[in-house]
């Protein structure tokens, strides 16, 4: 009988491939008959010392367990459950599965003593020692204890253990990073008699390369901002310490010339980065005194600006990003912010928040939600608009997600 090949099968997209150009490949499940899964579950895991893989428990389409030896890359057990009079003929037989040991003595005297059966007794042989030993239905298996497979073994302990070890160090220096990042971003506002602000951000891995701040440029005026780097992660926060440090030693001396601090910033952050570093930002000063915001958008995605009259306005780029161009020049706008105004900053991890659908969060749900929470704290509406956000995405998050929220007040001018 002639028997068509075939065709092969392409990869999915993400799988890694080893050094010879082979998709990874190891075993991962035998099965194993059994009368009753409960049983069996409770010896595999309290007498053998396994752990439990899965168990999903009663299905319709019945109930998947699966148990394993407790470390080191090993193959899953299955405990099928004989459901029919053929395969009730599969329990009860020498399973063909074999497991290693590095001390067959020490697992034999173990297992005994917790009523495991073995047919046959550790015996000597020229390769090493074996044994064989049931489960509660009569399932044989084969355990062994073989130099060449013990050098294996340990070798492999020493690459998990050490796997597990940069796994915790990369952990604890990335939660260093995060408190260490997080103390850059202003602790306190400044104080202000007409602006109410809050603002928050959500770094998606430790660390990450968005960056607001509210600099005190001078009594009275508060400078609102928000930049996106390009990047996230470790490379990403190093440009955005950057940026900071270019911002803030800076800002105190050139108030009045915002074109003037902002060409600076550039200068020094395209001289001090890789060419293809660059970062979107929004810089605005706002005058407690009579309301003013002069700003400059240098590519950042546009700031929207809730009118108290329920028209939405957005402040547009300016110029173009900083960082990417030696030669950069800016323009400053200006506009007002009314009694009942709110002003609301935010990074594209905001609006591109993604569902498992691919749909965006977008700017039209952003509107949505501070819309409806209009009469709401500066506090509360970043609080509100982030909880929306993650419950959008699952609480997946696949960029930095920043806000800025500048509530204007009735105070007195």
């Amino acid at each position: 009988m002639n028997v068509d090949r075939p065709n092969p099968v392409p990869a999915p997209g993400g799988i890694q491939e080893t050094a010879n150009g082979h998709p990874y490949l190891k075993i991962h499940i035998v099965e194993v008959f059994v009368r009753d899964q409960n049983v069996s579950l409770a010896f595999y895991r309290d007498r053998l010392g396994f752990e439990v893989v899965v168990d999903t428990g009663p299905q319709e389409w019945g109930r998947w367990v699966a148990v394993a030896p407790p470390v080191y890359d090993t193959a899953v057990l299955a405990l099928v459950q004989a459901v029919n009079g053929s395969q009730a003929g599969l329990v009860g037989r020498r399973t063909g599965v074999t497991l290693v040991t590095e001390d067959i003595a020490a697992k034999f005297a173990e297992w005994s003593r917790k009523g495991v059966r073995f047919p046959q007794l550790p015996t000597t042989v020229p390769w090493g020692v074996h044994a064989s030993f049931e489960d509660l239905d009569g399932n044989q298996f084969t355990l062994i204890q073989n130099p060449q497979m013990v050098e294996i073994l340990n070798a492999r302990r020493r690459a998990v253990d050490e796997r597990k070890e940069a796994e915790r160090r990369a952990a604890l220096e990335g939660d260093i990073a995060r408190k260490v990042q997080a103390r850059l971003f202003p602790q306190e506002f400044p104080p202000m008699k007409t602006l109410e602000c809050a603002a928050v951000c959500l770094p998606a891995q430790h660390v990450g390369g968005d960056y607001y701040d509210l600099l005190e440029l001078a009594p009275g005026r508060i400078g609102l901002v928000l930049a996106d780097i390009s990047g996230k992660g470790v490379s990403g926060a190093l440009l955005m310490a950057n940026l900071q440090a270019n911002l803030r030693s800076q800002c105190a001396t050139a108030v009045d010339n915002l074109p003037g601090l902002l060409a600076s910033v550039n200068h020094l952050f395209y001289r001090n980065t890789e060419p293809s570093s660059y970062a979107t930002m929004f810089l605005g000063d706002y005058d407690d005194s009579n309301r003013s915001l002069r700003y400059a958008n240098c590519g950042h995605v546009s700031p929207l600006l809730f009118r108290a009259n329920r028209q939405v306005e957005r402040l547009p780029s300016t110029c173009t990003v900083v960082g990417l161009f030696e030669s950069w020049q800016c323009e400053i706008a200006e506009t007002e912010l009314a009694p009942g105004d709110t002003l609301v900053l935010y990074s594209d991890g905001v609006t591109e928040a993604e569902r498992a659908d691919g749909d965006s969060f977008g700017e039209d749900r952003l509107i949505a939600v501070v819309e409806g929470h209009r009469g709401c704290g500066a506090e509360d509406l970043v609080r509100t608009v982030v909880d929306a956000i993650l419950q959008f995405s699952g609480g997946e998050q696949q960029d930095d997600i920043t806000l800025v929220v500048a509530r204007a007040l009735q105070g007195n001018t």
